[in-house]
């Protein structure tokens, strides 16, 4: 039997923003196809690259198993490697390359694989998995042991051929989900994910899911892994994993991330029931037109919800049925409210930049953190990946460099209404007026005595000072570059 090496291609190092944060999560769509292998009998050799310093560390282990089976799965439940960034594809490209000097035969499956499988093929991979990785990969390593593997045979590949490049057909997805192994928690240091927990933010998170697929059609959301179609887990199922994981590793917090957290009807009443003697802290992903049952949203704070994370993406009603997102503003608000009535913390995923988005557009998104006071905001950059609305609409204005390198470049990829720097500035300002004016919470919180589990962290506190300069700062820097692009063209 050929030795199977499998490994994922994030690196923590490769990415300083993240490096900083230091809230590592393993790889799960990569323990997933480990599991999927070892059920099958295969001796799995795995490798994680989070904590690595480069593509280099893998060096040695290739060497030691030649002429094996070499896997490269990414998390595709992960949004840092929907990001696609250009040093991971490097990191990855340099893995391929290594393991092609030393006689393996080369297996890769990743977002950004997905949308650059020619690219892939050429660096040196002999099949790229198109779709949903476990099942496709499973039938490859089963081919593999053979003499002459028909790879062609197989659903969910885009393979090189004689005469260029093709895709088999496309395989179907899995639909239920409870038939799959757990996670290969094992293979991972969980060890050194939980120091790293604890040593920067006082607890152990560890990250599952529930589901796959989002039914939802907004217009710039890439879904090159899972795809519009929604499974889900039964609701036993994931409390029997929580509490392996409790009880095995001692993790105190989750992260689901799912795209969307409890679309099945019911689904969050009966996970609820399952959890309400001994709830967990977890914080989800979700819309705010899901979020509008008052009783369903107790029933996540009765199951441990502590955060659940939105996409609002825009204060301006325009911009958002620009984006087909399907929700309001005043879903979002209403849904926001509904939540910290519930002791649940409302975050906000916000966007700036999308085509047509003008300073009333942006201010209405500032107004929008000022009348719900999310506990917590995540800025980006619109950014068009392939197989989107958006992408297909920008194509023309995309230059070679289509990818961010790391996750906090935020580049403006094509032509906006106002300039790169604009954004850039307007990026770093959001952040620390909305840091600031939490701190400034803090303190009529604190003289009030109305400090609460909603309220934000005292860290705002502390750091007020430093947001209030640099607030400042970014708004002066963000005066001087708000003159639309195409004023500045005719100017020139």
């Amino acid at each position: 039997m050929k030795p199977v090496v499998i490994c994922n291609t994030y690196f923590l190092h490769l990415d300083p923003k993240q490096e900083r944060r230091m809230e590592p999560y393993p790889p799960l769509g990569t323990l997933y196809a480990a599991a999927v292998l070892r059920e099958k009998g295969y001796d799995i050799h795995f490798f994680d690259t989070i904590f690595c310093s480069g593509p280099e560390a893998i060096f040695n282990t290739l060497s030691k198993f030649q002429a094996g089976i070499f896997i490269i799965c990414d998390d595709g439940f992960n949004y840092l490697t929907k990001m696609c960034l250009v040093n991971m594809r490097e990191a990855c490209s340099a893995m391929i390359k290594k393991a092609k000097e030393e006689g393996f035969t080369i297996l890769v499956s990743s977002s950004d694989a997905t949308d650059h499988w020619q690219d892939y093929l050429n660096v040196g991979a002999d099949a790229i998995v198109i779709g949903e990785p476990e099942q496709t990969i499973a039938a490859c390593v089963d081919a593999l042991q053979h003499e002459n593997p028909a790879l062609n045979t197989i659903e969910g590949l885009g393979l090189r051929t004689t005469t260029g490049f093709a895709k088999t057909p496309a395989r179907a997805l899995m639909q239920d989900l409870d038939n799959l192994p757990l996670p290969a928690w094992d293979l991972i240091d969980m060890d050194q994910y939980r120091s790293r927990w604890m040593a920067h933010s006082g607890y152990f998170s560890i990250n599952m899911t529930t589901t796959r697929g989002c039914p939802f059609k907004c217009n710039w959301c890439a879904k090159p892994i899972y795809g519009n179609r929604y499974h889900s887990r039964s609701a036993k199922a994931v409390a029997d994993e929580i509490n392996l994981l409790r009880n095995t590793y001692q993790v105190e917090h989750i992260w689901f991330c799912d795209d969307i957290f409890g679309l099945k009807p019911n689904w969050i009443n009966s996970f609820a029931g399952l959890m309400q003697e001994q709830p967990i802290p977890f914080k989800i992903q979700c819309r705010a037109d899901l979020l509008l049952d008052e009783n369903n949203i107790q029933s996540l704070a009765g199951a441990g919800c502590d955060e659940v994370w939105i996409g609002a993406e825009s204060g301006s009603q325009k911009i958002l049925d620009a984006m087909d997102k399907g929700t309001t503003i005043a879903q979002i608000t209403e849904s926001s409210r509904l939540m910290y009535r519930s002791g649940i913390k409302p975050c906000f995923f916000l966007q700036f930049g999308y085509p047509g988005e003008t300073l009333t557009d942006i201010k209405s998104t500032m107004k929008l953190l000022r009348n719900c006071k999310p506990y917590d905001i995540g800025i980006s950059i619109s950014y068009p990946l392939p197989g989107t609305v958006f992408y297909d609409r920008v194509f023309a204005q995309l230059s070679n460099k289509q990818n961010w390198n790391d996750s906090d470049e935020l580049l403006m990829m094509y032509h906006g209404t106002y300039s790169a720097a604009f954004y850039k500035y307007l990026h770093r300002y959001v952040h620390r007026r909305f840091r600031m004016l939490q701190g400034m919470k803090c303190i009529r919180e604190i003289f009030s005595g109305k400090r609460n589990t909603t309220s934000p962290p005292l860290k705002r506190l502390f750091a007020l000072p430093i947001h209030s300069v640099l607030c400042l700062y970014y708004f002066l820097m963000v005066q001087t570059k708000k003159q639309p692009v195409s004023e500045l063209q005719v100017a020139s």
